[in-house]
């Protein structure tokens, strides 16, 4: 019994799977269908030209040996390729796409029309030049977990991030949303997801880009009346991370493209990443539906690091540059600047630079004198070490018990004061403090808290104890 296209194109699809993985057969030839065949011509049906270029580039060997298979040696295949019409019905037509060789397995017929070139999006990640399909994931190769130092600050984020980079769309942190101010790395941590995805699982296709860049990619496909092409590049992806999605406020069409391409990509299983300034409920001018799937997954937040962690971090960025830098001008970097790693990052650089340039000594000096006017501005709190310091030079105990279990009353009242002004002059959290004083919980730091505002309450002589406390510590801030 002589079988129909249909039951041809299972058959190759049978063919097919044994070769490609589950993931890569759902997106490439789970939406094709089978046309016609006549004359040992099998067409098919793609959904764009832009899916047409990707089976050509990557499936084009195991296509044809699938029709030699099962048509025999003079079997051919053509494909139709769907067209958005504009006439007000709506109704799609399709275009046979002719191909050069005619011995590729695939028909060649030179008299079919070509395509409108101006129909079609272009596509963001073509290298020009090249006729070939490829992916240009926009990912820049020196961000990566190795220089993404772990702290307090993002252990949270940057775990759920490793753990997405090895198994994309396999977690349960799908999306990923990451927020945080500006600076705090919230760039690094999606381009470091990107590149281990890429090291991880070569033959993902994964893509960073930014919000503004995807409204502007959006508006050019308005323009063309090609936003369905748009949305089905999008929607091939393996691994789509996209970094500050709070500029889609109020762009309405924005959203609505975005959130057809999330919905496709979360249904086929595969990885999303979002970073935002702010928590997804906090977003302005966000749709409802959206907000309400930034939040299906895991929502983790970045942190300004610590003064351990700042030091680390400049550490870091000297060895990778190959510089050397005396200890004591670390320190003051590390306790002075505290906003943002991105400005501790161009201190360092600024201070390297200067030095270079009028050929002086790196040291504290030199440091405070050329970067006056810039810490002044990010200077806001000092580190917890250095209140532990001051209180016990005023209260005259080592800082080794503070850390230590003496229930000694003066080395009790010296740990609940540095608690005290921990809590007041720095932005830790609560756990993080009672880490610094020998791995005690947050509940202990509570009980200092209130101690201490209750002796300044009943005790005037305390009272002024911390009075004069403060103004010693206020000259760190200067």
């Amino acid at each position: 019994m002589a079988m129909n296209h249909i039951d041809i194109w299972d058959k190759c699809l049978s063919s097919i799977q044994e070769y490609v993985s589950p993931d890569s057969f759902s997106t490439w030839f789970g939406p094709i269908r089978a046309v016609k065949l006549a004359q040992d011509v099998l067409t098919i049906e793609v959904p764009s030209q832009f899916f047409y270029e990707y089976l050509e580039a990557h499936f084009l060997d195991l296509l044809k040996n699938a029709i030699r298979k099962h048509i025999g040696h003079q079997g051919r295949l053509e494909y139709s390729i769907i067209v958005e019409n504009t006439n007000p019905n709506g109704v799609p037509t399709t275009v046979k796409m002719p191909v050069s060789s005619s011995n590729s397995g695939i028909k060649n017929n030179p008299v079919t029309p070509p395509i409108n070139a101006e129909k079609l999006v272009p596509n963001p990640f073509i290298i020009p030049g090249i006729k070939r399909f490829e992916w240009e994931s926009n990912l820049n190769p020196a961000y990566s977990f190795d220089s993404l130092i772990e702290g307090d600050c993002n252990r949270l984020a940057r775990s759920a991030g490793f753990a997405v980079s090895h198994k994309p769309g396999g977690t349960a942190y799908n999306p990923l949303y990451v927020f945080g101010a500006t600076g705090l790395g919230k760039t690094h941590l999606l381009q470091a997801i990107g590149n281990e995805i890429k090291k991880q699982h070569p033959d993902k296709t994964v893509v960073y880009i930014t919000s503004e860049r995807f409204i502007n990619q959006f508006m050019d496909s308005v323009r063309t009346n090609t936003v369905s092409d748009l949305m089905q590049m999008y929607q091939l992806m393996d691994a789509f991370l996209i970094d500050d999605i709070q500029f889609f406020a109020n762009k309405g069409k924005t959203q609505d493209t975005f959130f057809h391409v999330f919905n496709h990509l979360r249904q086929f299983g595969k990885q999303i990443v979002v970073a935002s300034d702010r928590p997804a409920h906090e977003l302005q001018g966000i749709e409802e539906r959206l907000i309400s799937r930034l939040k299906w997954g895991l929502s983790a937040s970045l942190q300004m690091p610590d003064y351990d962690t700042r030091v680390s971090i400049l550490k870091t960025k000297m060895y990778q540059n190959g510089i050397e830098l005396p200890e004591e001008v670390v320190e003051y970097l590390a306790h002075h600047i505290t906003e943002s790693i991105r400005e501790l990052e161009g201190a360092l650089v600024s201070l390297l630079a200067q030095s270079s340039l009028n050929r002086k000594e790196v040291d504290v000096e030199l440091a405070k004198n050329l970067l006056q006017s810039f810490v002044s501005k990010v200077t806001k709190e000092i580190s917890i070490d250095t209140v532990q310091k001051v209180v016990c030079d005023f209260i005259g105990v080592k800082i080794d018990d503070l850390v230590a279990q003496s229930r000694k009353r003066t080395i009790v009242q010296a740990r609940q004061l540095a608690m005290y002004f921990a809590k007041e002059l720095t932005n830790q959290s609560l756990k993080t403090i009672g880490l610094h004083f020998g791995g005690r919980d947050h509940s202990t730091v509570i009980h200092s808290l209130q101690t201490v505002n209750n002796l300044m309450d009943t005790d005037k002589e305390f009272s002024l104890q911390v009075q004069q406390l403060r103004k010693k510590l206020s000259l760190e801030l200067t």
